[in-house]
């Protein structure tokens, strides 16, 4: 038999070995700074079958994911002597919480034990049930910062409950609940301090939202309309509501599979077998419902059961305790995209508000099977259910949910822990989703291309920059197909004129829109994107620069006709980077034409509070100050640097705190001598961030200043949570970028803009930090001195 407290692993150091601790309220600050922060995790944990114990795993696993280099985490599970387990995953102790004695000696082993930083417990009744006056001895003796997960918040609670609950909450430091309900209860029903609560969200998984009818096939269900259930099987789900509202449900829709997915609780199961199971089989066959039920009965592997959800038409909540805080397959259920309809548990009351779902009473078959039918009627209904249920779902995907517990032992460990998030691997499943044969579509829904959005000539041009960036790094031959869809797209777009169009429709006819706006940005975006794409040409296919080569020379014939300060920025960009490999006299003078232009402009607007081109700060801001950097790179006319340091610093010092990036908003621009009044949250777009950061790579590139580096890390930080939301912008899960960061929400459509400047961001973070020496300064500079001393420019 195990020992009560098992330590699978620990070094045993002498006296002078141990390392030294000094003790501030109970934290343990190590004199080894190389040595991360230990948390131990206290819970459930896989392969014991429990909804806490797989929320552990995610919530660990989420954890391990984004903050590997802030701390780590070192697992304790709960068992008991009828309940052990081998586990899969490197564990430190193992409590039996069958033994009294077992919670004093694990509480003395975590005192001495100098690693461990702070313990984070998951807490359900059941768990210590009968050894509840041995948990609360624990916890007195416990030296290290407690955080407690109460995964059960009960209602007018009687004396000692309220006893029991208000003993535990005054021995942590900081208590999590899943809802706001549960907070209310624990403040107002049990006198918990309400500065010692946070509440975050059972998480939920991000997922791809793939084809319905695909997954329908590989799960033999096609051609049917599929309500689905899941989860461990006990009576309180009261599966028997969905099969008795069966029979009215299928008069109106013949096509019903009702799907049971789940096998029976472990502890149902040891106390009355599988009785549940067989009365719910048993009304099937009353009910004659064979051809219309089925049962899946296991313990479905994560993958499995997210598809399962995904192929879902509608989604049955119906548990019968009112008492019943949270449901992490509710929450599953509504980020697969699924329309839910719901007993009125406090959770779905919350989430299911604003049309986001649908809320029947307890145990009602009627109520059922009338919103099953008016929802299986109503397609668009479902569409807005869906939508509006994602919305709501997004701040609780479990990068999220990682995210608010992180910055929970940030606070907690008196920023003894801090966070650093990790770089997600570079993934273009998405850009490559978003790409057909003709080019890049504009817009997403969520994340399925929406082609009748169109393609525009500035993502073509972008996503040819982010390709190159990549071909670059990799050589992956397969971008080259990439680069000659987004090519032969600007191209296509190149008027006889010598001008560019924008817009092009799904059916590739150039849209009205192009009459109507003004296109000069877009016209200077292609020039960038041909000059970049000319700048590696000695690693590509030389037909492939020629072509590039013939619509620059084309495009640039309008150049000295355009005036707007984004467009006239991007061209000097693209002339810069042509002249990397082609050292072209007319090019060199045309740059100096522009840049001379943004000269006066900055002359005309800069004083001593305001050193900036325009009376206002818009969009795309440091395109700008780049393109005099290149400008001087090309030229080495030093009041072109001068300008780009000037502008440049200025504008970061409105963009940047100590911590944070919060770019100008698309809600209203920054105007000179409006400063200190902006008050505007939101309305902030990827692009700007991607801007900024290769910006920024540049002015480092030149200066050598570490601070514009460490700008770079706070800013890209930005797609990863670091924002007012506290909330990814960039999803791991499609490789896909949300389109922008609201005051109170993320807009979760994937389009190419966002998703493009969220990769030109990540390879120019890969360049830098990965040690990869750009070629841009030193070859630039040695070109100008040799040009102007050939042409008396300086």
């Amino acid at each position: 038999m195990k020992n009560e407290i098992m330590v699978n692993y620990r070094k045993t150091l002498s006296g002078t070995e141990r390392q030294k601790t000094f003790s501030k309220k109970g934290f343990s600050v190590s004199e080894n700074t190389n040595q991360l922060p230990e948390i131990l995790f206290i819970t459930s944990y896989p392969p014991r079958e429990c909804g806490i114990a797989t929320y552990s795993q995610d919530l660990i696993k989420a954890l391990t994911n984004k903050f590997n280099h802030s701390f780590k985490i070192s697992i304790c599970p709960l068992e008991s002597n009828n309940e052990q387990h081998i586990y899969a995953e490197r564990i430190k102790y193992i409590l039996n919480t069958d033994n009294s004695f077992a919670f004093i000696k694990l509480a003395e082993i975590i005192n001495q034990d100098d690693a461990i930083q702070m313990v984070m417990i998951q807490h359900e009744f059941g768990f210590f049930d009968k050894k509840e006056e041995s948990f609360r001895q624990f916890l007195m003796i416990l030296e290290k910062p407690i955080i407690l997960v109460f995964h059960t918040v009960l209602p007018n609670p009687d004396e000692i409950l309220r006893i029991k609950v208000q003993n535990i909450a005054d021995l942590c430091e900081s208590i999590i609940v899943m809802t706001q309900s549960s907070a209310k209860i624990l403040s107002n029903d049990y006198s918990v301090n309400k500065k010692k609560i946070t509440v975050i969200p059972h998480g939920t998984h991000l997922v791809p939202h793939l084809d319905k009818d695909f997954l329908k096939k590989k799960y033999n269900v096609s051609g049917r309309k599929v309500l689905s259930t899941f989860g461990l099987l006990g009576s309180g789900k009261s599966i028997e509501t969905t099969l008795e509202a069966l029979p009215s449900i299928i008069k109106k829709n013949a096509d019903v599979l009702f799907l049971i997915i789940g096998k029976t609780h472990p502890t149902i199961v040891k106390h009355e077998g599988e009785k549940y199971r067989q009365i719910l089989e048993a009304k099937v066959e009353t009910l004659h419902l064979q051809d219309h039920v089925r049962f899946v009965n296991y313990f479905l592997p994560l993958s499995d059961l997210l598809e399962y959800l995904q192929l879902t038409d509608i989604y049955l909540f119906t548990s019968k305790d009112p008492n019943q805080a949270v449901s992490g397959t509710f929450s599953y259920a509504i980020s697969c995209g699924c329309p839910i309809i719901s007993t009125p548990i406090p959770h779905a009351l919350e989430v299911l508000k604003n049309d986001a779902g649908i809320i029947i009473d307890f145990e009602n078959p009627k109520q059922l099977s009338d919103a099953v039918i008016h929802l299986l009627n109503d397609e668009v209904l479902r569409k807005n259910i869906r939508s509006n249920g994602l919305h709501k779902m997004a701040p609780t995907s479990w990068e999220n949910a990682a995210i608010a517990h992180a910055m929970l032992f940030e606070k907690t460990s008196e920023n003894q822990v801090k966070l650093h998030y990790k770089i997600p691997n570079i993934n273009l499943e998405h850009i490559k989703r978003l790409t057909t044969e003709f080019g890049m579509i504009q817009f997403s829904i969520i994340n399925i291309p929406d082609i009748d959005s169109g393609y525009t000539l500035d993502d073509n041009a972008r996503a040819m920059v982010a390709m190159c960036q990549h071909y670059e790094l990799t050589k992956d031959k397969t971008d080259i197909k990439y680069l000659v869809i987004y090519l032969n797209f600007i191209k296509f777009c190149l008027q006889a004129d010598g001008k560019f169009l924008n817009y092009v429709d799904e059916q590739k006819n150039f849209t009205e829109q192009n009459y109507q706006t003004n296109l000069a940005d877009s016209n200077g975006r292609a020039i960038w994107a041909l000059g970049y794409l000319i700048s590696i040409g000695n690693i590509l296919p030389e037909e492939l620069i020629f072509d590039a080569e013939s619509i620059m020379e084309c495009a640039l014939v309008n150049a000295q006709e355009i005036y707007s300060t984004r467009a006239m920025a991007f061209i000097i960009k693209g002339l810069y980077y042509r002249n990397l490999k082609n050292k072209l006299c007319q090019d060199m003078l045309l740059i100096t034409r522009l840049a001379n232009r943004l000269t006066q402009m900055y002359k005309h607007e800069a004083n001593s509070e305001w050193t900036w081109f325009e009376s206002y700060l818009t969009y795309g801001n440091s395109i700008l100050p780049e393109s005099m950097l290149c400008a001087w790179l090309a030229t080495g006319e030093p009041i072109y640097k001068e300008i780009a340091k000037l502008s440049f610093d200025f504008l970061l010092s409105k963009i940047f705190s100590a911590t944070k990036i919060q770019v100008i908003s698309n809600q209203g621009w920054l105007h000179k001598g409006e400063e200190s009044n902006r008050t505007i949250v939101g309305g902030e777009q990827p692009i700007d961030i991607a801007y900024t950061i290769m910006a920024l790579s540049k002015f480092y590139a030149v200066y050598n200043d570490s601070e514009y580096k460490n700008k770079i890390k706070v800013a890209f930080n930005w797609f990863l949570g670091s924002n007012h939301l506290h909330q990814i912008i960039y999803n791991p899960c499609t490789g896909g970028c949300y389109d922008g960061l609201e005051e109170k929400y993320i807009n979760l459509n994937q389009g190419a803009e966002s998703t493009v400047s969220y990769l030109m961001a990540r390879l120019t973070v890969e360049r830098l930090f990965n040690g990869q020496k750009s070629i841009e300064y030193d070859s630039s500079k040695e070109y100008y001195l040799k040009f102007n001393r050939q042409n008396q420019l300086v």
